[in-house]
């Protein structure tokens, strides 16, 4: 019953909907930098397209993260963008430890 939106709609999330069911997920939109205002209504991958710009007032319960760089998204979005909501920022797909440690040092 949570409402979710996905922030990434490059190849990692492409796949992800061709080979997964995601509709035990109550996915309301996805959102990209690359998409603007005049994007807003439209769809994306079979879902809402909803413009960065208006992902706050969209006022999911989660933001899933589905880029593989993820780290500094998710640390812009929980200590900036989402700062003082209850929106809460995971990545889809988590990664071993030591693969986050690789991304975090190159």
């Amino acid at each position: 019953g949570k409402s979710v939106v996905v922030y990434g709609t490059g190849i990692l999330f492409q796949k992800i909907v061709k080979n997964f069911d995601l509709s035990d997920l109550n996915i309301i939109g996805v959102s990209d930098r690359k998409y603007t205002s005049e994007d807003a209504g439209k769809e994306a991958l079979g879902y809402k397209i909803i413009p960065l710009d208006d992902l706050k007032s969209a006022n999911p319960d989660y933001v899933l993260v589905a880029t593989l760089k993820f780290l500094s998204i998710i640390d812009d979005f929980r200590y900036n963008f989402f700062k003082g909501t209850k929106t809460k920022v995971l990545p889809l797909v988590d990664k071993p430890f030591f693969t986050l440690l690789k991304d975090i040092f190159e």
